[in-house]
């Protein structure tokens, strides 16, 4: 009988699934026709749709090993794309997009690590998700804010602030997540030790 962390057809999974193939349309709209409006759109469903699918898979007990691996993956394709696509239609700087792409690079040398050890993607922490809304939040205001309009300087006010606080919160995510991994690289390290150590008393 499949267990519930087994699952793979639940509503959660199929909204990360839904999001993952948003990302080349997203792309596709913003550097392709230019159509900003569906693009800004496409943005902010997929904003809601990272904060029902956790919602909907907490409250319907759907929590399973496929949604933990797919939902942050999707959440960072989401944003590379949209670093990506904002940064070459100019409307966020260069430097912003490195310094929320290099927290995850700094990153990739501990899941490395974790993976030698046996462990797989560390849960995704309440920060972590809170930084990611933040960021999703200010990547369309920010869009908005490069067109000339009445809502330009509101836009570019909002979209700054929320900006600065998800990547404030996305590098502070990633230390509780380095604290985390060093924990259980330690811990795995003193299990792997132990019987050395019961073999040499013993000799």
């Amino acid at each position: 009988m499949e267990s519930a962390e087994d699952r793979i057809w639940t509503v959660p999974n199929a909204l990360s699934f839904l999001r993952l193939l948003g990302v080349p349309v997203f792309l596709w709209l913003v550097l392709g026709p230019e159509a900003d409006g569906w693009a800004i759109a496409l943005l902010m469903l997929a904003g809601f749709s990272d904060w029902l699918d956790g919602k909907l898979a907490r409250a319907w007990n759907q929590t399973s090993r496929l949604g933990r691996l797919i939902d942050p993956l999707a959440d960072r394709l989401y944003i590379l794309a949209t670093l990506v696509g904002l940064v070459l239609r100019e409307a966020i700087p260069w430097w912003l997009a490195v310094l929320v792409v290099a927290r995850d690079v700094v990153m990739v040398p501990l899941l490395l690590v974790l993976k030698e050890y046996g462990y797989g993607p560390l849960p995704v922490h309440f920060l972590g998700k809170a930084a990611t809304a933040n960021l999703m939040y200010a990547f369309p205001l920010l869009f908005l804010a490069s067109h000339v309009g009445w809502y330009s300087e509101p836009a570019a006010i909002f979209g700054w602030a929320f900006a600065i606080w998800g990547t404030g919160l996305y590098w502070w995510a990633g230390v509780l997540y380095a604290v985390q991994a060093r924990v259980l690289i330690r811990d795995a390290r003193a299990e792997r030790e132990r019987p050395r150590e019961q073999d040499s008393e013993r000799r």
